[in-house]
């Protein structure tokens, strides 16, 4: 697994100049650069975000999709698509086992296809069936972020089933201490944190050229 932390001298040159004033067409080639380069890296393969409610892989999906001129998908939408309920319409009326079972075949499905950006929702990856189907369906990346920035990203909004608890805040990191060793199984890791997505995505267009070069 390899392991992406920290915004590289690409972009810290880019904001540099930004902030100074100077966007220039050099700083401009470098973004297309880093793009192309990514876009090459992926090849034909689907990129499959995994990571726990609120880490911002539907948002920084959306943004790399569109930087590698490739599809995006949600899982979840997709879901509600096909059966035409909620997520939480879903839980409640057929348990989440069930909805697994569902969420396994609609992800087989769209794995199948490609190359896209994937965005699998928060249970997706602990399940050893879609788990299987996400590792030989492309490239895998944890989006993985620490309690607080996941906390202040979901407790806005009441749609998520398995945070309707009296605690929610201490579900949400029971959930983190069960499923972050299993996430860790993913190919590569980008650290979601409270900075512009534009930053995330593009460590994430990183990883992937990373990924390419650790293969040689």
């Amino acid at each position: 697994m390899r392991r992406l932390d920290a915004i590289g001298a690409f972009d810290d040159t880019v904001c540099k100049q930004i902030v100074n004033g100077m966007m220039t067409e050099t700083v401009l080639t470098a973004a297309e650069s880093l793009k192309d380069s990514a876009r090459a890296a992926l090849g034909p393969r689907n990129l499959i975000l995994v990571g726990l409610m609120g880490a911002g892989k539907s948002s920084i999906g959306r943004l790399v999709a569109t930087q590698l001129g490739i599809p995006f998908v949600d899982t979840d939408v997709e879901i509600e698509r096909v059966s035409r309920m909620t997520i939480s319409e879903l839980f409640a009326a057929y348990g989440e086992e069930e909805f697994r079972a569902l969420e396994t075949r609609v992800i087989k499905r769209l794995l199948k296809g490609g190359p896209r950006v994937v965005s699998t929702g928060g249970g997706a990856f602990i399940n050893e069936r879609t788990r299987r189907h996400v590792k030989k369906g492309g490239l895998s990346l944890w989006l993985k972020a620490d309690l607080d920035v996941l906390w202040e990203r979901v407790n806005k909004r009441d749609t998520r089933p398995l945070l309707k608890t009296e605690n929610p805040k201490q579900t949400l990191e029971n959930l983190m201490n069960a499923r972050y060793p299993i996430y860790a199984e993913a190919d590569l890791t980008v650290l979601s944190r409270d900075v512009h997505k534009d930053v995330i995505a593009k460590e994430v267009l990183a990883a992937i050229i990373d990924s390419k070069e650790s293969m040689r």
